[in-house]
C-alpha cells in the first residue's frame, strides 16, 4: 500500500471516532496576515477534547482493541496531552489505563491526566527514560502500549485531523513535530489529495531529531535539551514517522525559546487565544519569518493549549519586560526623605504603574549618605519613558534603564 492510499483509512476512523471528539474551527487571523502578508488561517485543535490533537489518535486506537486487550488495559507514555488523550480515550472506553509521565511534566497536565482516572506515574525525565519503565510495566501486566507517534492507528487518528483542512484547500500548511504523528497523519491526507499543498514541520531547536534525520538522510537519536515546548521534546522518532516525512514532509525549521515565548504571547493578546509551547510553535515560525509564503493561504495547526499556568505567567511577565511595557529603572539618590517621592510622582505623571521598589544602600558602588533604587513599572508607551527619564534629569536625578 502507498502512502496515497491510507487516506481511506484515515477516512474510515473519522467515522469510527467521529462522536468521541471536537471538529475543530479553522480561525482566520486578520492581524496574523497582515504580519506575514499571508491569508493566515489558525486550526484550533488547542480547542479539541482535553486540548489537544493526541485525543483523536487515543481514540483510534484504543477503540480498535479487541475485548481481550481491553481487559489487559492500556499503557502510554506522555509528557502531558498523549497521557490526557489516552487516559480520556480509556475512561470513555471503558478502560484501564496507566499513564508514565516524566518528573518535569507540568504540574497542570499531571492533574488532568489524573482527573481521568488513570493510574499516573511519574518517572525519570524525558519520554525515553519513561518508555523503560512502560516496558517494565508491561512485562508484568500484558497491558497495551498505546505509543505517542509509531503506531500507524494512532497515525490515523491524527490524520483526521487533515481531513478538516481540506475544503479550504490551502497553500501551506505548519505543523508542529515532536515524534511526528501528527505531521505523519496530515501529510497522508493532504498529499493524497492536494499534492501541491507545501507541509512545513517545526521542531524545537532543543530537539531537532526530525529535522537533523531528513537532512542526513538517515533516522538519528538527539537528546532534548530543556525547553517551554514540552511536548514536541522527543530523543527518538520512530522508524515510521521518519518515513512518512522523509518522503511527504517539504521542510522542517527550528524555532527556539524565545521565538516561541513571543508567538505564545502574540495568540494571547491578538487572538485571544491560549496555546501550549508546541502548539505556538507553528506561529513562531511565521513570526520569526523562517516560513515565509507572500500571498498565500496559509494554516499554522495550534496543537494543544495545555499550558501550565505558571509557565504562562512567566511568559507574560518576560515579553511585557522585554517589550518595555514593564521597564526597570536604577537611580542613585541622597538617601534623604523626598527623593524616592520625587521618583514615584514622575513615574504618575507618565501614568505609570509601580510594580516593585528596592533600595540598596550597601553596595560597592553606593556612595556613603546615598542610596541606590530599583523602581519596576508598568509604562504606556516608549515615549513616556523618555519623558520620565528627561524629568528626572531635569530634576538632577541620575537614572538607568535596566535592560
Amino acid at each position: 500500500m502507498t502512502w496515497y492510499e491510507y487516506f481511506n483509512e484515515i477516512v474510515k476512523t473519522k467515522e469510527l471516532i467521529r462522536k468521541y471528539i471536537h471538529e475543530t474551527p479553522l480561525d482566520y487571523s486578520n492581524t496574523l496576515s497582515r504580519a506575514t502578508n499571508a491569508d493566515v488561517y489558525l486550526k484550533m485543535e488547542n480547542l479539541q477534547k482535553t486540548g489537544s490533537f493526541k485525543v483523536r489518535g487515543a481514540f483510534s486506537r484504543l477503540i480498535r482493541l479487541s475485548e481481550e486487550e481491553r481487559k489487559r488495559g492500556v499503557i502510554a507514555v506522555s509528557a502531558g496531552n498523549h497521557a490526557q488523550g489516552v487516559a480520556y480515550a480509556a475512561k470513555a472506553l471503558g478502560i484501564k489505563a496507566t499513564i508514565v509521565m516524566p518528573e518535569t511534566a507540568p504540574i497542570s497536565k499531571y492533574l488532568a491526566t489524573k482527573s481521568y482516572g488513570a493510574n499516573v506515574i511519574l518517572y525519570g525525565k524525558f519520554l525515553h527514560e519513561g518508555m523503560k519503565k512502560a516496558e517494565e510495566i508491561i512485562r508484568e501486566t500484558r497491558a497495551i502500549l498505546v505509543h505517542p507517534y509509531g503506531d500507524l492507528n494512532v497515525i490515523l487518528g491524527q490524520g483526521t485531523l487533515g481531513l478538516e483542512l481540506l475544503d479550504l484547500k490551502p497553500n501551506v500548511v505548519i505543523v508542529p513535530i515532536g515524534g511526528g504523528g501528527l505531521i505523519s497523519g496530515i501529510s497522508l491526507v493532504i498529499k493524497s489529495k492536494l499534492p501541491n499543498v507545501k507541509i512545513i514541520g517545526v521542531q524545537s531547536s532543543a530537539s531537532p531529531s526530525l529535522k537533523v534525520s531528513k537532512d542526513l538522510g538517515r533516522l538519528v537519536e538527539i537528546e532534548p535539551s530543556f525547553s517551554i515546548a514540552d511536548g514536541i521534546l522527543v530523543k527518538s522518532p520512530s522508524e515510521l514517522t521518519y518515513k512518512i516525512i522523509n518522503e511527504l514532509v517539504d521542510d522542517i525549521v527550528l524555532v527556539d525559546d524565545d521565538e516561541i515565548a513571543n508567538a505564545i504571547m502574540f495568540l494571547l493578546e491578538r487572538n485571544k487565544t491560549v496555546a501550549e509551547g508546541a502548539g505556538a510553535a507553528t506561529v513562531a515560525a511565521l513570526l520569526s519569518g523562517k516560513v515565509s509564503y507572500h500571498g498565500k493561504k496559509i494554516v499554522p495547526i495550534i496543537s494543544g493549549g495545555n499550558i501550565d499556568l505558571s509557565l504562562l505567567a512567566r511568559i507574560i511577565d518576560k515579553m511585557l519586560y522585554k517589550t518595555k511595557r514593564i521597564v526597570k529603572v536604577k537611580v542613585l539618590v541622597p538617601d534623604k526623605p523626598g527623593y524616592l517621592n520625587k521618583v514615584l510622582s514622575r513615574i504618575a505623571q507618565i501614568r505609570g504603574n509601580v510594580i516593585d521598589v528596592i533600595h540598596d544602600r550597601i553596595s560597592s558602588d553606593v556612595k556613603p549618605g546615598y542610596t541606590k533604587i530599583y523602581v519596576m513599572f508598568e509604562i504606556p508607551s516608549g515615549d513616556a519613558l523618555s519623558d520620565f527619564l528627561y524629568a528626572l534629569a531635569l530634576d538632577g536625578i541620575e537614572a538607568t534603564l535596566v535592560e
